[in-house]
């Protein structure tokens, strides 16, 4: 009596080597995996605490009731003719998104190390949950911004329709910044306490505390390069009923493709040695 013998389909999957964009469709195929991971980080956050989500909206609150106790009381920084609480809140609630990103993806695959050396998933599912997780807050700390413009008699004008491409460059920029450092840190780990001195630094190279006017002429060519200056100018455009900032917005654009690109690129190329330097 012959025998016969199972054929077994082995599928050998081999480090991508030089400079590879990424494939979205196996993305896609993990998206169940992304969405765990992303449910995950949010209960992390908040696990064992008694305020729980309240942190999104108590955090960015006091550190502008801070900001306008300082930099609106004492200091007398020019906020455009607006009060200076609604001035400042409008441009931390971006700039909290943006830096806590760049903390949470940084962290994103030495934090989960032993999934990276067990089993197998595309790797840049770590800095996207991480990312993706802190939109909550983010959407959270809206509630506040809705109160202040109630409080303040404000009403947003027609820039408020251009608010989802400015949370777009938002989002380019933070992942593009976000993967890049998180493919950094597993070999560097400097990075990591590097970070929170280096956020520091950026919240006062972006209009977060003074008028975007306060900035000398000569260096404004440089200035309007950095991503988060237009958002910052637009979110305030947008909920304070004056005129789109472009000329701060599209150079700001610009750079924020070329981070997202470049910090997908060189996720790309780092991501075979993941695993043996995790």
């Amino acid at each position: 009596m012959a025998t016969t013998q199972e054929s077994k389909h082995y599928k050998v999957i081999e480090p991508s080597s030089g400079w590879k964009m990424v494939d979205f469709q196996e993305l896609w195929r993990y998206k169940d995996l992304l969405y765990f991971l992303t449910l995950r980080g949010i209960k992390a956050r908040y696990a064992q605490s008694i305020l729980g989500v309240s942190w999104a909206i108590i955090q960015p609150l006091f550190t502008t009731l801070v900001f306008t106790l300082v930099f609106g009381g004492l200091a007398k920084v020019d906020s455009d003719g607006m009060p200076y609480l609604l001035f400042s809140y409008l441009a931390l609630w971006p700039w909290n998104y943006f830096s806590g990103t760049l903390t949470e993806s940084a962290n994103s695959l030495i934090q989960n190390a032993n999934m990276i050396t067990k089993v197998y998933f595309p790797r840049m599912v770590l800095p996207l949950s991480a990312i993706l997780s802190k939109l909550l807050d983010f959407i959270i700390a809206f509630v506040v911004v809705i109160g202040l413009l109630i409080y303040f008699k404000q009403m947003p004008g027609w820039g408020i329709v251009f608010l989802p491409l400015l949370i777009i460059q938002l989002l380019m920029c933070s992942l593009g910044i976000g993967m890049f450092l998180s493919a950094l840190a597993v070999k560097y780990r400097d990075v990591k306490h590097a970070l929170t001195f280096l956020v520091q630094l950026l919240l006062y190279a972006a209009p977060v505390v003074y008028s975007t006017q306060a900035v000398p002429e000569k260096y404004l060519n440089i200035y309007i390069l950095n991503p988060m200056v237009g958002v910052i100018e637009g979110f305030r455009a947008a909920f304070l009923n004056r005129p789109m900032p472009w000329d701060w917005i599209w150079p700001g654009s610009i750079v924020a493709v070329i981070f997202f690109v470049f910090g997908m690129l060189y996720f790309r190329r780092m991501e075979r040695i993941f695993a043996d330097v995790a």
